[in-house]
């Protein structure tokens, strides 16, 4: 009986291990189809943060592009490489002037891209039809352009670059003076380094938009608002300024030449209102130990004191004047003339060994051929002398000179002079020129060894009693119109969903 009992128990467990084994199975078959699962999904989620970054950074690519070019004094900027592409340096790009940077592929062509990829955004901006109804003008981008276009690998897949000007409309966004309402959408936008305004004061402010493609139809559509950004200057309190410490002035015995720190007006600038505020006619900072005004003997051998005007009623106006906190020290302005030096327009002057020997003169002359004018004021650095004798032109925009300027009365200059570092300022002869804008000279250097000072030396302006010229007039309009920029700020960059 025992052992049928003992058979029995043993045949009702048969078939045990084989339902373990098939769960077991079913089990790991689970865990492999989820990894699988898993796996697949990571891929993909892999493959799509790749094409989302590449396309992203394409669009990018074609962005900084853009802003590059913008800056003249890039050897790939529109003005160099696509004449015409945009108005020249100086003029506005109206509302419904369209510019595309095109990229195609290899197997694309230049004159179908816009067909191909079209561009439903700036409608979307500007009203319905405003595409149609726009001056479109097209370049193609450094990418197709030798000697990029031979090299082996592919270049940026952004097919196209848009760059208009903008408005309130465009922006979404209410803006000074009024910022009332309603949106805007005929007067373009400008940037004065502080916030934007329509009261067309500082710089335009214009639009870059990039629509970026990958062959897998992923694509990507990115947006800056640009302006260019003003460098930081001393303030400009007189018509001339000299900073430093026991300056020295000298002026000519003329009755026709004038220091004029009353805000003008000149028909040079072209439309333009002038600021309201007075300003000073001759401006030191740093008064002589005895209270008197030292060498600035404008007035003390001249017997015309009314031709020195400022505020104040008061003839001759030379006064005591205050600049920035950041401007006090040698470094201070040694450091903005590097700044400019690397932002120019030109550097039309630099000694190296190879040059003549100090004082490394340079001569009028070659400020001809840079293409100054009112509607085109340019940044000019002189690292040396500057000699305008001879030279009976206009010159436009920001001139600093790091040596001596000789003057020649029969020049004229609209804009900002700066004479930083050996801070000599000479003139002679006769002449009808004239200076609109303002004249700063400071000593940072060592006018004999040309070595950097300390402290700040003593600025002169030294004039013979029988030069000539008009003078030096004070203007805000010629000031603002001649600030250096360090390239396009970025204002705002942001993603737009399509």
């Amino acid at each position: 009986m025992r052992a049928r009992k003992q058979i029995r128990a043993k045949r009702t467990e048969l078939g045990i291990a084989l339902l373990i084994s098939i769960f077991i199975l079913l089990l790991i078959s689970v865990v492999a189809i989820a990894l699988i699962v898993s796996s697949s999904t990571e891929s993909s989620l892999a493959g799509n943060y790749r094409s989302s970054t590449g396309v992203y950074y394409a669009a990018t690519a074609g962005l900084e592009e853009a802003r590059r070019r913008l800056a003249p004094k890039d050897s790939n900027s529109f003005k160099n490489t696509a004449p015409g592409f945009l108005p020249s340096p100086g003029t506005p790009l109206a509302i419904g002037s369209v510019g595309y940077v095109l990229n195609p592929g290899p197997t694309e062509a230049l004159g179908t891209m816009l067909a191909t990829y079209p561009d439903a955004q700036y409608d979307t901006e500007f009203g319905a039809g405003a595409l149609g109804a726009a001056t479109v003008t097209t370049t193609a981008s450094i990418w197709n352009r030798n000697p990029l276009n031979g090299l082996t690998f592919p270049a940026p897949l952004y097919k196209w670059v848009r760059i208009n000007a903008v408005t309130e409309q465009s922006l979404n966004l209410l803006v000074a003076p009024f910022a009332s309402g309603p949106l805007d959408n005929t007067t373009p936008v400008y940037y004065d380094g502080v916030q934007l305004n329509i009261s067309n004061s500082g710089s335009q402010v214009l639009e870059i938009t990039a629509l970026a493609v990958l062959p897998n139809l992923s694509q990507k559509l990115l947006q800056y608002i640009v302006a260019p950004a003003p460098i930081s200057l001393p303030n400009f309190p007189a018509a001339l300024t000299l900073v430093g410490v026991d300056v020295n002035y000298d002026g000519p015995d003329s009755t026709t030449f004038f220091i004029d720190g009353t805000d003008s007006f000149h028909s040079s600038f072209g439309s333009c209102t002038p600021g309201a505020t007075v300003y000073v006619a001759i401006g030191y900072t740093n008064p002589p130990p005895d209270g008197s005004l030292g060498r600035i003997r404008c007035c003390v051998m001249l017997t015309h004191p009314s031709n020195y005007i400022g505020f104040g009623g008061s003839m001759p106006n030379v006064r005591h004047v205050v600049m920035l906190p950041t401007f006090q020290t040698p470094s201070d302005y040694n450091n903005l003339v590097q700044n400019i030096i690397q932002n120019a327009d030109a550097t039309v002057f630099t000694p190296n060994a190879s040059t003549s020997p100090s004082p490394y003169t340079l001569y009028g002359a070659s400020l001809t051929p840079l293409g100054m004018s009112n509607t085109n004021p340019q940044t000019i650095v002189v690292n040396g002398n500057l000699d305008l004798t001879g030279w009976h032109n206009q010159g436009y925009g920001l001139l600093v000179v790091t040596g001596n300027l000789i003057y020649d009365p029969d020049a004229s200059w609209y804009g900002i002079i700066m004479v930083v570092g050996k801070g000599l300022v000479n003139g002679d002869h006769g002449g009808s020129g004239e200076f609109d804008g303002t004249v700063l000279a400071v000593q940072t250097l060592d006018p004999a060894t040309g070595a950097p000072l300390g402290s700040l030396g003593t600025p002169q302006v030294l004039f013979t009693p029988s030069m000539g010229g008009k003078g030096i007039y004070y203007s805000t309009c010629w000031i603002k119109n001649s600030l250096p920029t360090s390239g396009y700020k970025v204002l705002s960059f942001h993603e737009i969903s399509q």
